[in-house]
């Protein structure tokens, strides 16, 4: 981890453990994800991978589901975490906190300038020439946002530059759920050369905890920036990128860069929007919208110093993209000269959608599994004793789930199932949201000598699609259910938020 070269640590654990304590700089992939996210993580199979846990056991497991995925370079960390804390070696705690300390390294040595709800209340009474940016996904948006506000995801904000350069100063007001995005946005506009912005102090969470209220599902559609404003941001990133020295990349470069990549790794991010990234993107290129792809840089390139190629339309939001992840010590970044249409103008292929992809390994154990559809398990369900699993997450299990279901992470399943399941004859059948999981978990049980297991075909959608009734709660789990860390903006717990935003201030001994 000291070095240059190319290597991989993956924390294999649920994504509560790991927010509760992780080695410094490694990536979550709880092991139920591997094969639906480790060919994008990891996308070269000869890279040095390290997988851990706390004891070992789901990291041998996980060590041998790699190699069987075509892995060849594979080591379980001796002792795992804990033996990495008796070492006294770099650990953390939080989810995104390379990102999270790098934003509040940004507000400390760039004196970041901010607002507090209390100062943003009275403002709004008193100025019409005020703009409230918040620059969360449209999904977090569409939940709740400080009254008034309009949603610019923070990549989008370098093409808004010029039409908020027009207004009075101190009237543009940039906010996210707590800290991070709303820091990197304000400072983004600050180095594209705007005086007039600031960023709400703990954004949402803040607002809350000030005895304000939010305003919830917001209908009204996110704006664009003008068609000038849209050309000024790209004169800008340009003159961005010159005095920062980001290099560009041609389309011919980038196609032969990714034939010559046997020994390396090459990231291609499109940094635009779901739906600009499903009418026509590079082919293999991964769609993280650029505010996302600052705020959660850990959770998308796995690999260290790895190459990074940055895409947008027409480079500018690909540039402050590529410009963060400079300042973040990514030592290898690019982007796409001219962007999508430089990329077509080459005569280049576009991929068209955001169609899923089967995880690693799925086609093969589904032909060795056992299907049971909705029908024969309502049958089922009258005539014996089964036993239904379910796979999902804790939320989905939570929302609704089979009636009688108990639920397990898949990442736990050969070690925990025998100890609740000892019968190896007993009739077990697998369910989550569609099928995929039940799949993978049906080849893992019979590998351990499980002899009646099958399948819910298409899932606890295709059991309510077919009008049979599902329960909600989550009093039936086998392991504790810590697979899903939700923000505490989304649940609402105060006394949480305010932990959260101490947490985020004393990253960097703020």
């Amino acid at each position: 981890m000291a070095s240059d070269s190319l290597y991989a640590v993956l924390d294999i654990r649920e994504r509560g453990a790991f927010n509760a304590r992780q080695i410094a700089n490694a990536t979550s992939l709880p092991r139920s994800q591997i094969e639906f996210r480790v060919a994008e993580l990891v996308p070269n199979r000869k890279i040095p991978i390290v997988v851990y846990d706390d004891d070992g056991k789901r990291a041998e497991l996980a060590a041998a589901t790699l190699a069987q995925l075509g892995y060849s370079n594979v080591a379980v960390l001796d002792g795992g975490l804990p033996a990495w804390q008796e070492a006294r070696l770099p650990a953390a705690s939080g989810v995104n906190v390379p990102s999270k300390a790098f934003g509040e390294h940004v507000h400390h040595e760039r004196g970041i300038p901010d607002i507090s709800p209390e100062e943003l209340k009275s403002l709004q009474s008193r100025s019409t020439e005020l703009m409230i940016l918040d620059m969360r996904t449209p999904e977090e948006f569409g939940r709740f946002c400080i009254p008034g506000a309009i949603n610019v995801p923070g990549g989008d904000v370098v093409l808004w530059a010029d039409d908020l350069s027009q207004k009075p100063a101190g009237s543009i007001i940039i906010n996210c759920a707590g800290r991070t995005r709303s820091i990197i946005g304000t400072a983004g506009l600050q180095r594209l050369g705007l005086g007039n912005v600031r960023a709400l102090r703990n954004g949402t969470m803040g607002w809350v905890l000030a005895g304000f209220e939010l305003e919830l599902s917001p209908v009204r559609q996110t704006r664009v920036a003008s068609e000038r404003s849209r050309e000024k941001g790209a004169a800008l990133a340009l003159r961005i990128a010159e005095e920062e020295g980001i290099p560009f990349i041609s389309a011919p470069e980038v196609m032969s860069i990714r034939k010559g990549a046997d020994d390396g790794v090459v990231y291609l991010i499109d940094v635009r929007s779901e739906a600009e990234y499903g009418s026509g993107h590079l082919p293999g290129s991964l769609n993280i919208p650029g505010g996302q792809a600052v705020q959660r840089a850990d959770d998308f390139v796995a690999v260290r110093n790895s190459k990074i190629i940055f895409v947008s339309n027409k480079s500018a939001r690909a540039v402050m993209a590529a410009y963060w992840y400079r300042q973040m010590g990514f030592p290898d970044v690019a982007v796409l000269q001219g962007g999508l249409r430089g990329w077509a103008e080459s005569g280049q292929s576009l991929a068209q959608g955001t169609s899923r992809t089967e995880p690693l390994g799925y086609d093969a154990a589904a032909k060795a599994v056992r299907f049971i559809d909705a029908r024969e398990l309502k049958q089922e369900l009258h005539n014996s004793q089964v036993f239904i699993l379910d796979l999902g997450s804790s939320l989905d299990f939570e929302a609704a789930h089979i009636p009688g279901a108990w639920w397990i992470s898949r990442g736990w399943i050969e070690i925990k199932l025998p100890e609740h399941c000892p019968d190896r004859s007993q009739a077990i059948v697998l369910t989550c949201p569609d099928d995929r999981n039940s799949v993978l978990a049906a080849q893992a049980l019979s590998g351990i000598g499980y002899t009646d297991v099958a399948v819910l075909k298409g899932g606890v959608r295709a059991w309510a699609k077919n009008g049979h009734r599902t329960e909600a709660g989550l009093d039936r789990c086998l392991v504790e259910a810590n697979d899903v860390v939700l923000s505490p903006s989304v649940w609402g717990n105060k006394e949480a938020m305010q932990r959260y935003l101490e947490w985020e201030v004393k990253l960097t001994g703020g």
